[in-house]
């Protein structure tokens, strides 16, 4: 009998977020190593994995990456990975709702995440392809990432609320 899983094409994906700086602007970061499967042939009813490396996060500047993998953000050297688990994939309107267990800094929470299904094709060399928009807010806090700043005008440097953004293809294996 054979098996069925999805695997993540890293090199036609992207996993990032963004985040308001200053209370007027956002600055976006991505992560550079990850890996995802969904474990069967329907990608409706089968069980999502995701583990990102922390220490791949990237902003484009390199003292603000130090200070994200540092003990004020996501520790990466005692948490090298975040991870999630999807519970359930339940279609409303013309869209889904991913919920699953988010882990970051051994923290684990509920969270529900939006998708946008962009179909399947077969690519020129017969692989078959997936297409998922992901998309989502967390709140930073609830996995103490808590440092920031207070301006003098008022508000704070770096916004709680964070916004999840992933463009992700996945290829259809067959053991």
């Amino acid at each position: 009998m054979s098996t069925t899983k999805w695997v993540i094409d890293p090199s036609h994906s992207e996993i990032g977020f963004k985040v308001k700086h200053l209370m007027i602007s956002n600055v976006k970061g991505t992560f550079t190593n990850y890996e995802a499967t969904i474990d069967g042939e329907d990608i409706f009813t089968s069980p999502v994995s995701v583990r990102i490396e922390a220490a791949s996060i990237s902003t484009n500047n390199d003292d603000r990456d130090t200070h994200l993998k540092s003990v004020d953000f996501f520790d990466v050297e005692n948490h090298e990975s975040i991870t999630f688990e999807s519970k359930s994939l339940t279609k409303v309107d013309d869209e889904y709702k991913l919920t699953g267990t988010l882990t970051i800094k051994g923290i684990s929470k509920e969270v529900v995440l939006d998708v946008e299904y962009g179909g399947t094709n077969k690519d020129p060399w017969g692989n078959e392809k997936l297409a998922l928009e992901i998309t989502g807010k967390i709140n930073r806090k609830d996995w103490e990432l808590n440092w920031n700043a207070a301006l003098e005008t008022g508000g704070v440097l770096v916004a709680d609320e964070v916004k999840i953004a992933a463009e992700v293809q996945f290829t259809k294996q067959v053991s």
